[in-house]
C-alpha cells in the first residue's frame, strides 16, 4: 500500500547519490571491494544446529534476552514524519502506539487505554491526530500520553488524571529508524545505536526518504531463516537466477561490525574500483550495501530507492515482515512513478516469490528432522559473524 499523501510532504532530496555523499566510514569500506577476477573466497568449517529454527524452548530463550532485554527496530521514522501523526503497531505480537507529538518528539505506548485496557488506535496505517480517543468510553490522549479528558469524570471520586497517562516504552530515533525497549520495567540498553551506523544512515538519508510503498508479509518460517537470505550471497545467482542474479557477481562482500549491526557491502556484476572515483555517478548502481541491524532490521541500498525490512518473529515458525520502500522523493511525474512502481512490483517478487519462499521451504525440510546441523559455506560467511553476535547475548 502507499504511503498517505501527508507523510509526503518532506522537502525532495537529490535524486542520485554521489561516492561523495557518503560517510568517510561507507567511502574507505567501499574502497575494499576488490575486482572480482581478484577476489578470494574464503574457506569455511561452521555448521549451527537444526534447532535453532525449530525449538520453541530456543524461540523463548531468544525472545526473553535479544528482543526483551534489549532495545530493537521498531519502525522507520518516516512514516510518522510530521508532528501530531499516530499509528498503531502489532507485527511483535504486543498492540503498541507510534507517535510524534506536536514538539516533534516521537513516543511508542503500549496500545491499551488506562480506563479498561481498549486499544486506543485500530489501524496500524499513519493517521493525523490531535489526540487519541478510546472508541469504548471515549477518554481521550494526548500524542504525548497524557490523559486529556475522562468522559463524565464527575462520576468518579479521586480520579488522579496524572496517574492515568498511556503507558510508554523507552523509545529513540537513531539514523531514521525507531528503536524501542520492549519490556518496559527493564533496565533500557540503548548499546547498539552506535554513532557510525547513524552516520552511515544519515548519509543515505534515511531518515529523510520518502515512503514510497508497504506491504507486510506472514512468513511460515523461524525469523532467522527469513534473515539468512541478506547475510549472505551464496544464493544469489541460484536462487535469483531468472530475477537479480545476474546483477552480481559469485565473490564474498566486504563487511564491518558497527557494533551489532552487520554492514556488508558488495560491486555490481560489472563493478571496478575505477568505477568509484566517476564524478556524477550513482554510486548505488555501482555497489549495493546492507545493513544487518541486530537483531531484526534489514536496510538495502539499490539505485533509485532503499528497502527496509522489519523482521518480527511471532513464534518459532511465523514471521511477520513490514517491508517498506523508500525513494528520495515523492514521484512527481508519469516517467518517476513508471520506475518506482515498476521497481516496487520487482523487488516484492523477488522478496516474496524468492526469498520468503526460501525460508518457508527450509522450515518445512528442518521440521522434519532430517538434519542434526546446518553447514555454511565461505560465501555465507557472514552467517557466523551474525551467530557470533547472537550467541553473545545468549545465556
Amino acid at each position: 500500500m502507499n504511503a498517505p499523501a501527508a507523510l509526503a510532504a518532506a522537502p525532495a532530496l537529490p535524486l542520485i547519490q554521489t561516492f561523495a555523499d557518503l560517510s568517510e566510514g561507507q567511502r574507505l569500506a567501499m574502497k575494499q571491494i576488490a575486482r572480482h577476477d581478484e577476489a578470494v573466497v574464503p574457506k569455511i568449517e561452521f555448521t549451527k544446529p537444526a534447532t535453532i529454527f525449530t525449538s520453541p524452548e530456543r524461540f523463548s530463550l531468544e525472545q526473553e534476552h535479544l528482543f526483551r532485554a534489549r532495545a530493537v527496530p521498531l519502525a522507520i521514522s518516516a512514516l510518522v514524519a510530521e508532528p501530531g501523526t499516530a499509528m498503531g503497531h502489532d507485527a511483535l505480537g504486543i498492540p503498541l502506539i507510534i507517535s510524534r507529538d506536536k514538539q516533534g518528539q516521537v513516543h511508542v505506548f503500549l496500545n491499551a487505554c488506562q480506563h479498561k485496557g481498549a486499544k486506543l488506535l485500530e489501524t496500524c496505517d499513519p493517521v493525523k491526530a490531535g489526540r487519541m480517543t478510546c472508541p469504548y468510553h471515549a477518554w481521550s490522549f494526548g500524542l504525548d500520553g497524557k490523559l486529556l479528558a475522562a468522559a463524565r469524570a464527575e462520576t468518579f471520586i479521586n480520579l488522579d488524571k496524572t496517574a492515568r497517562n498511556l503507558a510508554e516504552l523507552p523509545a529513540r530515533e537513531h539514523g531514521g529508524i525507531i528503536w524501542v525497549m520492549l519490556d518496559r520495567h527493564a533496565e533500557p540498553d540503548f548499546s547498539p545505536l552506535v554513532p557510525e551506523l547513524a552516520d552511515d544512515l544519515e548519509a543515505l538519508d534515511l531518515p529523510r526518504m520518502h515512503v514510497y510503498g508497504r506491504k507486510r508479509f506472514e512468513i511460515a518460517a523461524n525469523w532467522k531463516l527469513v534473515l539468512e537470505p541478506f547475510l549472505e550471497g551464496y544464493h544469489v545467482q541460484r536462487l535469483h537466477a531468472q530475477t537479480v542474479g545476474p546483477m552480481f557477481a559469485d565473490v564474498p562482500n566486504v563487511v564491518d561490525l558497527l557494533g551489532p549491526t552487520i554492514r556488508q557491502l558488495s560491486g555490481k556484476a560489472n563493478f571496478t574500483p575505477e568505477d568509484l572515483d566517476i564524478e556524477g555517478e550513482n554510486v548505488h548502481k555501482t555497489v549495493t550495501t546492507v545493513y544487518n541491524m541486530f537483531p531484526n532490521c534489514v536496510v538495502i541500498t539499490s539505485p533509485w530507492y532503499i528497502s527496509v525490512m522489519l523482521l518480527q518473529p511471532r513464534s518459532v515458525d511465523h514471521t511477520t515482515v513490514e517491508y517498506h520502500m523508500l525513494t528520495r522523493s515523492k514521484p512527481d511525474n508519469p516517467k518517476a512513478e513508471e520506475l518506482y512502481a515498476r521497481s516496487y512490483e520487482m523487488i516484492l517478487n523477488v522478496f516474496g516469490n524468492e526469498d520468503f519462499r526460501a525460508a518457508e521451504i527450509s522450515q518445512a525440510g528442518l521440521s522434519t528432522g532430517a538434519l542434526d546441523t546446518c553447514v555454511y559455506s565461505g560465501l555465507e560467511a557472514s552467517i557466523a559473524t551474525y551467530y557470533g553476535v547472537l550467541d553473545s547475548y545468549l545465556p
